[in-house]
């Protein structure tokens, strides 16, 4: 990952927009969007920077300026120049997904965004929404937040119920908080690994890294592979999967021999 990413909230906040012509008003309909006050010059309180300049020397030194007033600055088209890169978006209200190349190919990420723009419901956001407003249900019901997890996962999974390609799901979460479906049992699965690449990993495998509480394996695993996995599933260096699996979904990874 050669990019940090984040989503910046940008209601009420000022934004620096240095340039005219059809780049800087693509800027400024994304800062408007995002809620943002755009002003052509520096201002004390600016949050960021928006550079869309065509004479490079120009936009190094508007750049430049601005940075020494400690402002991150995106320099449009010129990618070596920009402190962060916007990404393509995907907008599903509070759902947002960004694709970014890190200003390597502005094409690929848009064809990436429409190929996603076509899989997901218009109705997604609409779903987080019935999530969010069903928090305190969702607490009551599982009162650790593992067995909160647990639960979501399952719902949210292929084929469950409240399924996010569901064009549906958003109108099924009071029916799913007071259904007598139980969260999957504690249980163990066994990933076979035939390359480091974590690329060949089978949709199989990417999806239960994602989902795994404890990820079991040997120190020569590779990290790529490793680093697909969930950010707070529990790491375990064995050299043999558990007798006794803890609760929820752990994994055992093993490698072939010959990788």
């Amino acid at each position: 990952m050669h990019q940090l990413p984040i989503f910046l909230n940008l209601t009420g906040r000022t934004v620096v927009l240095v340039g005219e012509g059809e780049a800087a008003d693509a800027k400024a309909r994304l800062i408007e969007r995002a809620g943002g006050r755009i002003v052509p010059a520096w201002e004390q309180g600016a949050t960021i920077a928006f550079v869309a300049l065509d004479d490079e020397a120009e936009a190094r030194t508007a750049a430049a300026a601005l940075r020494t007033h400690g402002l991150l600055v995106n320099v449009v088209d010129r990618p070596d120049l920009c402190d962060f890169t916007t990404p393509a978006i995907v907008d599903r209200a509070p759902v947002t997904i960004a694709i970014g190349t890190g200003g390597a190919s502005a094409g690929l990420a848009k064809a990436v965004r429409q190929r996603i723009e076509a899989l997901l419901p218009a109705r997604l956001g609409t779903l987080a929404s019935a999530l969010s407003a069903a928090r305190d249900a969702m607490k009551a019901r599982w009162p650790t937040p593992a067995e909160r997890r647990r639960a979501i996962d399952a719902a949210l999974a292929s084929g469950g119920a409240l399924d996010p390609l569901d064009a549906a799901a958003a109108d099924k979460v009071d029916g799913w908080l007071t259904s007598d479906t139980l969260t999957q049992p504690s249980r163990i699965e066994t990933i076979h690994l035939t390359t480091p690449d974590p690329d060949d990993l089978t949709l199989r495998a990417a999806r239960l890294l994602g989902e795994a509480d404890h990820i079991f394996h040997p120190a020569d695993i590779p990290s790529a592979i490793l680093a697909r996995a969930r950010a707070d599933a529990v790491r375990h260096v064995v050299e043999a999967p558990p007798a006794d699996p803890p609760q929820g979904l752990s994994l055992w990874l093993e490698i072939a021999d010959d990788c």
